[in-house]
């Protein structure tokens, strides 16, 4: 594979291969000696992996930017690449000028993402976040579920009333709802409450 990257690189006449290695300790030592601008790394390697060698590689002394080349493009993958320092995630299937291309821009200081792989984090991105009730938070909008008011609430609870409506009003901030009834539907259908009959009071 690397045979193959060196001869991708070989014809481009503004970027020059001056390393090579098969591990990624070596490739870290090689950084910190030669110092080149970009490093391509892929994920898969004995001795010290893809995410090791980069969060090495970028917090040395080298000012250089590590470019992932790898086949793997799960998301925690990226995410765990990304997090490491480095600053473009490629493919294997990247041709000749998109790897050119890549090397340029991650020398410039930009940001290189294979288009599947932009696809992975614009996707995830759009995703919402799950909402995440406090146990507290639960244990009112449960007590909502069984139809109980702020005041029994507070007295199964042992807190005072003021209280609930406190946590009631942070749950219907989170559920983006604006009354106790659709709180508990909304809850209900994301799995956060256990399933029970809804109040009509």
């Amino acid at each position: 594979m690397r045979a193959g990257v060196i001869s991708l690189l070989a014809p481009v006449p503004d970027i020059v291969v001056v390393g090579e290695a098969d591990d990624g300790s070596t490739g870290r030592d090689l950084v910190e000696r030669l110092s080149p601008d970009v490093a391509l790394v892929d994920l898969r390697m004995p001795v010290m992996d893809g995410v090791a060698a980069t969060a090495a590689i970028t917090a040395g002394p080298a000012p250089t930017r590590v470019l992932i080349l790898t086949t793997y493009d799960t998301d925690v993958e990226i995410e765990r690449a990304v997090e490491a320092g480095a600053i473009g995630y490629l493919l294997k299937d990247t041709t000749a000028v998109q790897l050119a291309e890549a090397v340029r821009g991650a020398a410039r200081g930009e940001t290189v993402l294979a288009p599947r792989v932009a696809e992975r984090l614009v996707a995830r991105m759009r995703r919402p976040a799950p909402v995440v009730l406090t146990p507290r938070e639960r244990d009112g909008l449960g007590a909502v579920a069984d139809g109980l008011s702020n005041a029994e609430i507070g007295r199964r609870l042992v807190i005072s009333e003021a209280t609930v409506k406190t946590h009631l009003l942070r749950v219907f901030a989170k559920l983006d709802v604006s009354d106790r009834t659709r709180a508990v539907v909304v809850a209900l259908d994301q799995g956060l409450l256990p399933e029970r009959e809804i109040p009509h009071r």
